[in-house]
């Protein structure tokens, strides 16, 4: 996008006016240098503009293979898509969200700490902090800091209980399936149902605990196993992908104390499928 200058004023005023956002997001976008005056790169807030002059925003689409949600000097926060793995494994060491996001903050010098991760086949809200004290304060403190932690789920047939809170211990065995045990980790899992059709339900779902698998076994646990997931009962696969997304997450800065909060939109599949009958 391309502005004409029609009046003196500093290169910070003058991007809130044209652009109407906010002054941390036109920080951002003098940061990354996507702002040119006169066709020069300018990183300064207070560059004092003159008339006729020309300021250019650059307006490039994200080049990473998924939207950036949202992005400032200490946090990404990217919306995974379903079937990339949030970090490496054994069998696999390029293709995760990590290693994607990683090479595109090496660019910019910056770096990058996984806070928390997503199943392989669950979509959705992933953050990632740009610095070693950041990363820590969230990990080592994680319920002091997280606000918000919710999900869309697509599950098999319809619930008697539209709302409720499932209350248990999950352990993994050898074969790294999660299930219910006495000797487990406390999971809390509250569901709503929102939506539902002749087979499936749509719920909203929240979390107080971020156990491995948990949704998914809580599901299972109600003999209403979530789509596409097989490892844990599902015999229906409609959309050709699990029908969990993570669509929620807020949090409080642990630094600057600001309230952040972040939603992913409903993937088109699962709302295609709920409007059939």
């Amino acid at each position: 996008m391309i502005y004409n200058v029609d009046k003196e004023m500093p290169l910070m005023a003058f991007l809130i006016e044209k652009t109407h956002k906010k002054k941390n997001d036109v920080k951002n976008l003098l940061k990354y240098k996507n702002i040119k005056v006169d066709g020069i790169i300018t990183t300064h807030v207070s560059y004092p503009l003159k008339i006729g002059q020309i300021v250019e925003i650059n307006t490039a689409k994200n080049t990473l293979p998924f939207d950036i949600i949202y992005e400032d000097k200490d946090i990404i926060v990217i919306d995974k898509p379903c079937g990339l793995l949030s970090e490496e494994t054994n069998n696999e060491k390029q293709k995760t969200a990590y290693n994607i996001v990683k090479k595109y903050l090496k660019n910019k010098h910056e770096n990058i700490y996984l806070v928390h991760r997503l199943d392989q086949y669950t979509s959705g809200i992933l953050m990632f902090a740009k610095s070693k004290e950041l990363y820590q304060l969230f990990t080592h403190n994680w319920n002091q800091y997280i606000t918000v932690r919710g999900y869309v789920a697509i599950i098999e047939g319809h619930l008697v209980k539209k709302q409720d809170t499932i209350i248990n211990k999950l352990s993994e065995n050898k074969n790294q399936t999660v299930c219910i045990s006495h000797n487990g980790k406390k999971a809390i899992t509250h569901y709503k149902v929102i939506q539902e059709n002749k087979q499936y339900s749509l719920l909203e779902i929240y979390l107080d605990t971020g156990r491995k698998n948990q949704i998914r076994v809580h599901m299972a646990s109600l003999k209403h196993p979530i789509i596409g997931d097989s490892k844990y009962g599902s015999t229906t696969n409609p959309i050709k992908r699990l029908g969990l997304h993570a669509h929620e997450f807020g949090f409080t800065h642990p630094i600057t104390h600001q309230q952040m909060h972040f939603i992913s939109k409903i993937p088109e599949s699962f709302e295609n499928l709920m409007k059939k009958g």
